[in-house]
């Protein structure tokens, strides 16, 4: 059997290993590592942006939650205090709007803090995809 005159092209245009020099050969490599890498780093930018932008939504939602609570807070806090003043002692009415708003303030604490658990630094597939190529 004889050899093809012609030899196969690889896909990036250089000649087959058979007939490629070692300095060649190192520079495809070199190549398609920095091409790999690339990539690799553009995945982890995408997954750190998704889980940013969720902390950015707790955080977001723990701020506002905390700005309402302190605006209707306080006027409600008044309105309620004034109100239950007609049938028990000023005292006695404060402490009960208060007690009520710190449990309106610890569910959403819970809440907030629940969606910032959520968030995970780590970009998960690219660490995979690292762990499968090397």
């Amino acid at each position: 059997m004889t050899r093809p005159t012609t030899p196969y092209p690889s896909e990036s245009g250089t000649p087959p290993v058979g007939d490629a020099s070692v300095g060649q050969l190192i520079g495809e490599l070199a190549s398609d590592l920095s091409t790999l890498l690339r990539q690799e780093m553009e995945l982890a930018k995408a997954e750190l942006k998704q889980e940013v932008s969720k902390a950015g939504k707790g955080a977001g939602l723990l701020g506002g939650a905390g700005y309402a609570g302190l605006m209707l807070g306080i006027c409600a806090s008044l309105t309620l205090i004034f109100l239950l003043d007609l049938a028990m002692p000023l005292w006695i009415a404060a402490l009960l709007v208060t007690l009520a708003w710190a449990a309106a303030g610890f569910v959403m604490f819970q809440s907030g803090r629940k969606q910032i658990k959520t968030v995970h630094p780590t970009p998960t597939q690219t660490v995979d995809s690292i762990k499968e190529t090397f």
